[in-house]
């Protein structure tokens, strides 16, 4: 029987998915898959196909249910992770997740080893509002990608998805968008006494029920509510002076679009805005949910990245 390692997510019993082959990572994995059923051991690594296990978010169609869920493209094919303590991490890890991840909860790290043996990078899991992040990182300790996740029925599904699973939304536009007449009015309230100037763009309701609103008053925000509509903060992004233009995903240019699919692969996109100075476009944010996770992604006109903010 293969072992695996318990990243302390697991409760009693978890299906377990063995890989059958490695494969090219192309946004979404494509595999072969076997699975069988197994009590977690103490001591426990699911080594194969460059997968580790990440623990449970919510499903996309019943908030009550949790699905398990893996990272992948951890380590190089033929590869191994190897156990590591957070203390013996680059600083510049701990950096990074305390200034992206305000609040996070580190789980478990890892070397990400090459078949010889030599160190490729590192990868990280933490819980941030209460799902499982997997981030990897290089040898020096510079951020990578947030990896992606998969529910174990999906290992072998070239979408990454199915109905009604917890990355439902890969399959199109975003559930989570709402109207913003249909905001409840406590929420439009609280903007009307606290940011009268502001002007809504954007709301969203996610998973656990909260909602991020996105807004503009020559700086563009995000702020976010609990699902019993309680002010939770208010996330400054970009200065915008002008007022913002939707953009559709189609109209991004291909360098944000490559950057996107290569630094959170399978996200889903929920909407973007930009900015022009004499008519000619200065700055994109694009907002996109990546494995249970909001984030706002800004770039220059080009299209070249220049920041990113995790939301909710």
């Amino acid at each position: 029987m293969k072992k695996f390692i318990n990243l302390n997510y697991a409760l009693t019993v978890l299906a377990l998915v063995v890989i059958a082959s490695s494969c090219k990572k192309t946004g979404i994995q494509k595999t072969t898959t076997t699975t069988t059923t197994s009590t977690i051991a103490t001591s426990s690594l699911l080594t194969a196909n460059e997968a580790l296990y990440a623990g449970t978010v919510r499903s996309s169609t019943d908030t009550s249910k949790k699905d398990s869920v893996y990272m992948i493209g951890c380590y190089p094919g033929g590869g191994k992770a190897d156990s590591v303590a957070f203390s013996s991490l680059p600083s510049a890890i701990s950096t990074y997740l305390t200034a992206n991840y305000s609040g996070y909860t580190f789980k478990q790290a890892f070397k990400a080893l090459t078949p010889s043996g030599t160190l490729n990078g590192y990868v990280v899991l933490i819980s941030y509002n209460g799902n499982p992040v997997g981030l990897k990182f290089d040898a020096t300790g510079t951020f990578v990608s947030v990896l992606e996740q998969l529910a174990p029925q999906d290992m072998g599904n070239p979408q990454g998805f199915h109905p009604g699973g917890p990355f439902g939304g890969r399959g199109g536009a975003p559930l989570d968008t709402i109207a913003l007449s249909a905001l409840p009015s406590t929420i439009t309230a609280y903007f009307t006494a606290n940011y009268p100037a502001d002007t809504l763009l954007h709301a969203a309701e996610n998973p656990d029920g909260s909602y991020t609103v996105i807004s503009t008053d020559t700086t563009l925000y995000a702020t976010s509510f609990t699902a019993k509509l309680a002010f939770i903060n208010r996330v400054k992004l970009a200065p915008m002076p002008a007022p913002p233009t939707a953009v559709t995903q189609a109209n991004l240019p291909s360098a944000i679009t490559t950057y996107l699919t290569t630094t959170y692969p399978g996200y889903v996109f929920d909407n973007a805005f930009s900015t022009s100075v004499k008519g000619v476009i200065n700055q994109y944010v694009v907002f996109i949910e990546a494995n249970s996770t909001k984030y706002a992604v800004e770039f220059n006109g080009s299209g070249t990245f220049v920041d990113v903010h995790v939301l909710r």
